[in-house]
């Protein structure tokens, strides 16, 4: 019986590729389309069309207008070729589709209006990743966080470093992403304070507790960032390593035994800024400033947003506080730490920082007027200057990070008109170096596939966007939506990126989280990895797909993406890509 239904299997997939490489399929924004923004779609065939046209009709079957394609100079296998039709005039709100001519073939019904706010389901995946409580669970985890180790206390002290929030699908904790998930969340919040709900309460629990759900997240974050900092002169930067990478299990249930048992005491690692590692993988650390400069700039949002609210006044003077000094040590150790990993080789590579200071200048200028903070901003500014992942054909792990360099926002928000404007030209040459590797590929998207790529394509919408809200320019609107458009469904296997987002549409199930594999619960709003150049891919080490390749008739030469929990490369949920969503969801869904 076994044998047969492998059989079946196996002819289905092979019935399914035949048919889809013969006959035309249409792709489609599964997500939708705001009503002002660009919009388009892409027939993808294997034979050419003299005269390819599309029509676009209402729910109900009422043509709306008759669209002609033009074909991509580019093509990406299982297609030869494909054709893009552009209907952006078209913005009354309601529900569509496509079909051929004939009739035989039509897309996914989509939308055209503005977009739901997601973003709130972003917040509430970010809540399913606490630790010390989890909301989801209901349980209490990793009490014992953590045993201070490489820093100024003798080995193994104990420090309270509970907290802060699970990495991806396992339960690691870094500041690196912490400290910008935080002050994504608080960014987001900047955009539209009265436009977020308060559905939970500070536990995460349901009820409200007159503080927006957003506010509530961003807070978990900063008591961490500042428990990470105890000291004017102490700063911890991750929280277990990879010896946690012990199969599934629920974060209340810890397997991993760090020498002190399961579930017991885990290491708590502090910035030396030196290499760092416990067996043979040793980071290349040479400094600090990248984690005290970001986690400054994040403390510095969080007085900003919770000195406005009553009864919160004490909470923002410590975070202002403990920015002060965290910008002093930055100062002091100019430089970058990285991730730190036990047994395989893999550790977030971040090795750029003047950036992350530029970030906490220029906030700490524009709250105290302090005109050396402002100098410094500048002097920052210029020694990262548009250096960016964007300026590379391929990059290491997390190599420049965050993906989006806030520093140069930031110092455009207080700069005079020179500073706006070198900012502006920054961001415009690294748009351009996206702009010119989009236009080599039918999709319109030139962000890079390594490891992660999915934050990146969020990364270069973001960018967008804050440039034209820094020079109410419209030029990189098309760009923006085309990679939004590829995390929701424009893509190859015309499947969204993010699980449950859109509703009734393909997105990522089976999962590499333990809420998916031992509880069988999807949780709405996480952006998975994201697809992966071939050559990176068949080099990543324990990945065996569990079930055969859904997509594999859809799958090109050069780029892979599984639905497949086995597949923690490119199908496993993160904090920080996730987060990463947050501000352009919100700019999407704005009217």
């Amino acid at each position: 019986m076994k044998r047969v239904i492998i059989l079946w299997i196996f002819t289905f997939l092979y019935f399914s590729r035949s048919i889809a490489q013969e006959s035309p399929t249409i792709r489609i924004n599964l997500g939708g389309y705001p009503s002002d923004m660009p919009k388009q779609a892409l027939l993808l065939s294997n034979q050419a069309i003299k005269k390819p046209v599309l029509l676009l009709k209402t729910s109900s079957g009422e043509l709306v207008k008759v669209f002609e394609g033009t074909q991509s100079q580019s093509s990406w296998h299982p297609f030869s070729h494909y054709y893009a039709f552009d209907f952006s005039e078209v913005s009354q709100k309601g529900s569509y589709y496509f079909e051929t001519k004939n009739g035989k073939i039509k897309s996914q019904a989509f939308q055209i209006g503005v977009y739901p706010d997601w973003q709130e389901d972003v917040v509430s995946f970010i809540r399913t990743q606490r630790c010390g409580f989890n909301p989801f669970t209901g349980e209490f985890c990793h009490q014992l966080d953590g045993l201070s180790f490489f820093g100024l206390r003798e080995d193994s002290t104990r420090i309270d470093a509970t907290g802060g929030w699970h990495d991806a699908g396992d339960q690691l904790k870094y500041l690196i992403t912490s400290s910008n998930t935080t002050a994504r969340l608080l960014m987001a919040y900047q955009m539209d304070p009265d436009g977020y709900m308060d559905q939970v309460n500070a536990r995460g629990l349901p009820g409200p507790n007159q503080l927006p759900d957003i506010l509530d997240e961003a807070k978990w974050g900063l008591e961490w960032i500042l428990k990470l900092h105890p000291s004017p002169n102490e700063l911890y930067h991750q929280v277990a390593d990879d010896r946690d990478h012990r199969g599934f299990k629920l974060p209340h249930e810890e397997n991993a035994d760090y020498g002190w048992g399961s579930n017991s005491f885990r290491p708590a690692y502090f910035a030396t800024g030196e290499p760092q590692g416990l067996s043979k993988y040793q980071s290349q650390a040479t400094g600090i400033a990248n984690l005290a400069g970001r986690s400054a700039a994040t403390l510095v949002l969080g007085y900003e947003v919770f000195n406005q609210i009553e009864g919160y006044e004490v909470f923002a003077q410590s975070c202002l506080e403990s920015a002060h000094s965290l910008y002093e040590m930055g100062k002091k150790q100019e430089g970058y730490q990285q991730g730190n990993s036990f047994g395989a080789p893999y550790r977030y590579e971040e090795n750029t920082w003047a950036d992350d200071m530029e970030w906490a200048a220029a906030k700490l200028y524009k709250v105290t007027k302090k005109p050396e903070f402002l100098e410094d901003a500048r002097r920052y500014g210029d020694l990262i200057a548009a250096w960016s992942w964007m300026e590379r054909d391929s990059a290491s792990h997390y190599e420049m990070y965050p993906y989006v360099n806030m520093g140069h926002y930031a110092l455009w928000q207080v700069g005079d008109a020179e500073d706006k404007e070198k900012m502006v030209n920054y961001y415009e040459q690294n748009l351009q170096k996206i702009q010119s590797r989009a236009e080599q590929n039918p999709y319109g998207v030139g962000h890079l596939f390594i490891w992660c790529s999915n934050n990146l394509a969020a990364a270069v919408a973001t960018q967008a966007m804050l440039y034209e809200e820094m020079t109410g320019s419209k030029k990189y609107r098309p760009l923006l939506q085309n990679h939004v458009n590829w995390l929701l469904g424009l893509n190859p296997w015309s499947s969204s990126m993010i699980t449950e987002i859109p509703e009734n549409a393909d997105t990522p199930v089976d999962v590499h989280m333990p809420f998916w594999k031992i509880l069988n619960k999807s949780v709405k709003g996480s952006l998975v990895d994201g697809p992966l150049w071939s050559t990176i891919h068949q080099q990543m080490l324990g990945i065996s797909p569990s079930s055969p390749d859904e997509y594999a008739h859809l799958q090109p030469q050069h780029i892979k993406y599984l639905d497949d929990w086995a597949d923690y490369s490119t199908n496993e949920p993160t904090l920080d890509g996730s987060a990463e969503l947050l501000l352009i969801l919100k700019f999407l869904s704005d009217e």
